[in-house]
């Protein structure tokens, strides 16, 4: 019986060495999710056009290629002056400075549809989950120019 238990002791020892290393793995994909990862709806981006057309298109233009005062928000300049943020930066920037002649008044949730229309527009992948809606989510979620 003696020799039994040891046995049975290294076989659950390796067992749960291999499940925690499953959810190491887990863990390291949920946190690696990129704008590529399908982290907003069809339906979310769809909505997003309707808020970017009536507060945003003005400065950004309907293209999404900037103006005058106005950073481009679509095509190499814009992934290359986000890349290496978080979709909660780009949320934050939008939340408090946009649009430009009442900063602040959209809420979460139009703020959450108009990046939706952003990553769509940029032809980034939409999935089954809608964008969140606060910067503490969308803070685990990189812009990168690449998958």
């Amino acid at each position: 019986m003696e020799k039994f238990l040891p046995k049975v002791t290294i076989g659950m020892a390796a067992l749960v060495l291999s499940l925690g290393a499953s959810v190491v793995a887990l863990q390291a994909q949920d946190s690696a999710r990129t704008v590529w990862s399908g982290v907003f709806t069809a339906d979310q981006a769809a909505q997003g056009k309707t808020v970017f057309e009536s507060k945003c298109a003005t400065c950004h233009g309907a293209e999404m290629n900037g103006g005058e005062m106005a950073p481009p928000l679509a095509g190499s300049t814009f992934t290359g002056n986000w890349s290496g943020q978080s979709l909660g930066d780009l949320f934050t920037r939008i939340h408090t400075t946009m649009p430009a002649n009442d900063p602040g008044s959209m809420n979460n949730a139009e703020v959450a549809q108009v990046l939706a229309y952003i990553l769509s527009f940029n032809q980034f992948p939409a999935g089954a989950t809608p964008l969140p809606g606060d910067e503490a989510a969308l803070g685990q979620i990189a812009i990168t120019e690449k998958k």
